[in-house]
C-alpha cells in the first residue's frame, strides 16, 4: 500500500492542475445539485420490528384518513386569575380561535375543548388539538404563521396562551461556536506548523471536504428523507477529520523536507507513510459509522453512512489533494523546524547566522521529554491514568435513556410552557398519553374486545383515565387512549407501557384479539430497548472488526488489545461526563444546558460508534511511528520516546483542533447535536490527552519487546500493507539509475 499511495503522491504533485480541476469541478457539481434539488420532504422515524411501529403501520392501514403522520399542535388557553375557561367571555374567544384555526389549508381537524371535553377540573386550563395533513417538517410557514397568529389574538383578547405539539418544529441552528471553533483550529495550525500557507492547506482541503459531503446530503436530502440532524453531524465528524488527515501529511511532508529531500519526494513519502496511518485511520471511523446500521433504526443508519462518506472524501483529499497543494505551495511551506519570517522565522535565521546557538545540543522537544518521563515510571502514571478515568466515569451509573420531548425545552419556548400548563392543569401523565391499537379482526365478537380491554386496562395501577373505543368504518379495529399518571420520561410510565402490553396476551387468549400500543411515549420507550439491546452486539462487532485491522497495521496482539481496552476507559469518562452536565447539571449553564432530564437514547451507541473510530486515528498515527522506529532496529523503550519525538506535538495539534470543532456544535438549539459535540469533545480530550499520551507509552513501556509479539503462523498469514513505508526504499533504489538525485536522496534517508 506505503508503494501504490508514493506513487500517488507524485503523481498528484507532478499533475496538480488536473487534480486540483477535479476537486473543483466536483465541488460544483455537488453544490449545483444542492442549489436544484427539491427541498426535503418529511424524515419518517420507524423502529422496524417494534410493537409501536407496528401499531403506527396498522393505524395507517386500518385509518387511511387518520393522517397518523401528520403535525400536532396543542393551543392551550389559561383563564386569567379568578376566571374560569367556561366563563362566556372567555369561551367565546376560545371558540373564535377554534373557528380561526380550521380555516388553514393544511389542518386536518381542530377539537373544540368544549365538546371534547378538554378543560381541566378546575377550569382554569383548556386545550384545542389541531391535526394537520402533513408532518413538521413539511409544514408551510403560512400555516405556522396562522397558528402564531390565531394564538396571538386570544391573547390579546385576554387570556394566557401556549402552543405544544411537532407544528413549530424547525430546523435547529448551530450558532456562532461553530465558527470559533474553525478559528481556534486555525490558531493550532498556524502554531503547529509556523507558517500561513501550511497552515491554510488543512483548513482549506477540509472545507472543499465538507462542501461536497454537505452539499451531496442536500441535493439527496429529499430522495433518500435525511433529516436536518444527519447534515451536521456529517459537516461536525468532517471537519474534524478532514483537519487531521490534511495535518498528518502536511507535517510528514516538512518533516521529509528536513531530511534533505526534493519536494517531490518528500510529497510521495509524506503521502506513502502518513497516507498509509490515514487511509486505516479513516477506515476505522468508516466501519464504526457503518457499524450503526446493525441498530436498525433507518434515521441513525443514515445518520452514520453519511458522516462516513464523509470521512472516505476526506481520506480521498488528503491523499490527492494536499500534494497537488504542496505543488502550488512550493518553497513557501518550509521543512520541519523552520518558520516563515512573520512567525520569528527571520529572528531565527539571524541567530544562526551570528553563531549564537553554535555548539549547543539540541533541546529535546516536549513530546520526548514526555516519553521519557513515562518510560521512567510507566507504574505510577499508568495507574493514575486509570484511576483518573475511572472516577470520571463514576456518573455513568447513573445513566438515564430518554428522547427528548417538550418537557426538555428551555422555560423560554412556548412549547415548554405549554408542556406547563398542561401538566398543572390535567397532570403530568398528560402530556404523554399512550395509544393502544385493538386489532380484533380475528375476534368473533370485536364489540366485546373493545370493551374488555378498555375495562382491563382501567384496572392497572398508574392510569388516570381511559378514554371509550373508537372503531375505524370497518369495525374491526379501535383505538383507546391512556393517560398515564406520571410524566412520559419516567420509569412509572414505562412499566405501565410493559403492563398494558402484559394484559394484552391475556385479551388474545380470551378474545383472539390482539392489543398493541404506540404512541410517542410508546416509541420513545420502545427506542430506548431497542438501542440498549443492540449496543452490546454493535460494540462487539465494531471492536472486533477493527482490532482484526489493528492486527494487520500494527502486526501485533497486545498493541490492538491494549488500543481496544483504552477506547472503553475513554468512551465510559465521556459518558460520565455528559450524565454530569446533561442529566445532574453540573456546569450546565456554562453550556448553555437549560434543561437537564435523560440523556438521548441514541447518545451512548453514536458515542461508541464515533468515538472508537476517532480514538483508533490516534492509536494509528502515534504508534504507527514508534513501530517504524522499533522495525528499524531501536529498542522498545526508545522506540515509544522515538515515536513521541515525531508523533506527540502533531497527535496533540489535531486532538485539540478536533476537541474545537466538536465543541463549536455545543451551541446548537438542538439538544442532541448539543448533547453530542460536548461528548465528542469531551471524549477526544480523555483519549488524546489521558490513554494516548499516557497510558499508551506506559503500558507499551511495560510490555517491552512483548508488545510486537505475533505468533509466527499469523505472520506468515497476514498480508503486509507496510504503513511504515519500508518498501519504498527497495522500490527506489531498484530504479536508481533512473532517477539518481532520488537515489541519493534515499541514500542520506
Amino acid at each position: 500500500m506505503a508503494t501504490f499511495l508514493y506513487k500517488l503522491g507524485r503523481l498528484a504533485f507532478r499533475r496538480r492542475h488536473f487534480v486540483a480541476l477535479i476537486w473543483v469541478a466536483l465541488l460544483t457539481l455537488a453544490g449545483v445539485g444542492a442549489a436544484s434539488a427539491p427541498a426535503a420532504g418529511t424524515t419518517s422515524f420507524s423502529i422496524p420490528g417494534t410493537e409501536a411501529q407496528k401499531a403506527f403501520d396498522l393505524l395507517e392501514q386500518r385509518f387511511p384518513g387518520m393522517s397518523a403522520d401528520g403535525a400536532t399542535a396543542r393551543v392551550v388557553f389559561k383563564a386569567p386569575d379568578g376566571q374560569k375557561m367556561t366563563d362566556a367571555g372567555n369561551k367565546a374567544t376560545v371558540e373564535d380561535t377554534v373557528k380561526e384555526l380550521s380555516d388553514g389549508s393544511e389542518v386536518a381537524s381542530v377539537a373544540d375543548p368544549y365538546t371534547a371535553q378538554a378543560v381541566s377540573k378546575d377550569g382554569t386550563v383548556a386545550y384545542a388539538s389541531v391535526k394537520y395533513d402533513v408532518s413538521g417538517m413539511e409544514l408551510q410557514d403560512s400555516s405556522r404563521d396562522a397558528l402564531e397568529d390565531a394564538a396571538q389574538d386570544a391573547r390579546d383578547a385576554g387570556l394566557t396562551v401556549e402552543i405544544g405539539g411537532d407544528a413549530l418544529q424547525t430546523v435547529p441552528h448551530t450558532g456562532a461556536t461553530e465558527i470559533i471553533g474553525i478559528g481556534v483550529a486555525a490558531v493550532v495550525l498556524v502554531i503547529t506548523f509556523g507558517s500561513l500557507i501550511a497552515a491554510g492547506l488543512p483548513l482549506l482541503t477540509a472545507l472543499i471536504g465538507v462542501g461536497i459531503g454537505i452539499s451531496t446530503i442536500t441535493a439527496l436530502a429529499s430522495t433518500l428523507e435525511l433529516g436536518s440532524t444527519t447534515s451536521t453531524l456529517a459537516m461536525m465528524i468532517g471537519l474534524a477529520v478532514g483537519i487531521d488527515y490534511a495535518l498528518f501529511i502536511v507535517s510528514r511532508y516538512r518533516a521529509e523536507l528536513a531530511e534533505g529531500r526534493e519536494r517531490e519526494e518528500a510529497a510521495g513519502r509524506a503521502v506513502g507513510t502518513a497516507g498509509s496511518a490515514v487511509v486505516f485511520a479513516g477506515l476505522t471511523v468508516v466501519i464504526a459509522l457503518v457499524g450503526l446500521s446493525v441498530v436498525n433504526i433507518p434515521m441513525l443508519t443514515k445518520m452514520g453512512i453519511a458522516a462516513a462518506g464523509t470521512v472516505v472524501i476526506a481520506v480521498l483529499i488528503a491523499l490527492t489533494m494536499i500534494p497537488a497543494l504542496l505543488g502550488y505551495a512550493g518553497k513557501k511551506v518550509q521543512p520541519a523546524g523552520k518558520k516563515s519570517r512573520w512567525l520569528g522565522g527571520k529572528r531565527a535565521a539571524k541567530k544562526a547566522a551570528s553563531g549564537s546557538e553554535a555548539g549547543r545540543p539540541a533541546k529535546p522537544n516536549l513530546g520526548t521529554r514526555w516519553a521519557s518521563f513515562v518510560v521512567r515510571r510507566p507504574i505510577a502514571i499508568l495507574l493514575l491514568g486509570v484511576v483518573g478515568l475511572g472516577a470520571a466515569a463514576i456518573p455513568a451509573t447513573s445513566l438515564e435513556l430518554g428522547l427528548g420531548d417538550d418537557g426538555s425545552q428551555p422555560t423560554s419556548t412556548t412549547q415548554r410552557r405549554a408542556y406547563d400548563l398542561l401538566s398543572d392543569g390535567f397532570g403530568p401523565g398528560f402530556n404523554g398519553p399512550l395509544m393502544v391499537v385493538v386489532d380484533a379482526q380475528g375476534s368473533g365478537d370485536p364489540d366485546a374486545a373493545f370493551k374488555q380491554v378498555g375495562d382491563d386496562i382501567k384496572g392497572i395501577k398508574n392510569v388516570v383515565a381511559v378514554t371509550p373505543a373508537t372503531p375505524n368504518k370497518a369495525g374491526d379495529t379501535a383505538t383507546i387512549t391512556v393517560i398515564p399518571d406520571a410524566k412520559p420520561s419516567s420509569v412509572t410510565t414505562e412499566d405501565l407501557v410493559h403492563a398494558i402490553r402484559d394484559k394484552g396476551a391475556e385479551v388474545k387468549a380470551d378474545t383472539d384479539a390482539t392489543v398493541l400500543v404506540t404512541g410517542s411515549t410508546a416509541m420513545n420507550i420502545d427506542v430506548s430497548e431497542k438501542l440498549n439491546d443492540a449496543l452490546l452486539p454493535y460494540l462487539a462487532l465494531v471492536v472486533g472488526l477493527a482490532f482484526l485491522l489493528l492486527i494487520v497495521v500494527f502486526r501485533s496482539i497486545l498493541v490492538p488489545l491494549k488500543a481496544a481496552l483504552g477506547f472503553l476507559l475513554s468512551v465510559m469518562a465521556a459518558l460520565g461526563a455528559v450524565v454530569a452536565v446533561f442529566q445532574w447539571g453540573w456546569f450546565a449553564g456554562l453550556l448553555g444546558v437549560e434543561e437537564t432530564g435523560p440523556v438521548m437514547s441514541m447518545m451512548p451507541i453514536f458515542m461508541v460508534g464515533v468515538v472508537f473510530g476517532l480514538a483508533m486515528d490516534y492509536e494509528v498515527f502515534l504508534v504507527t511511528r514508534m513501530r517504524e522506529a522499533y522495525v528499524h532496529g531501536e529498542k522498545p523503550s526508545q522506540a515509544v520516546v522515538t515515536g513521541f519525538k515525531y508523533g506527540a506535538r502533531v497527535v496533540s495539534a489535531a486532538a485539540v483542533i478536533m476537541m474545537a470543532v466538536f465543541a463549536g456544535f455545543i451551541g446548537s438549539s438542538e439538544s442532541m447535536v448539543k448533547m453530542i459535540g460536548f461528548g465528542l469533545a469531551i471524549a477526544v480530550f480523555f483519549d488524546a490527552f489521558v490513554v494516548r499520551m499516557a497510558i499508551v507509552p506506559a503500558v507499551l513501556a511495560l510490555l517491552g519487546k512483548k508488545a510486537w509479539w505475533l505468533p509466527k503462523w499469523l505472520d506468515r498469514a497476514l498480508p503486509n500493507v507496510d504503513v511504515e513505508g519500508e518498501g519504498l526504499r527497495t522500490d527506489a533504489e531498484a530504479k536508481g539509475s533512473e532517477d539518481p538525485d532520488e537515489d541519493r536522496a534515499l541514500v542520506r534517508a
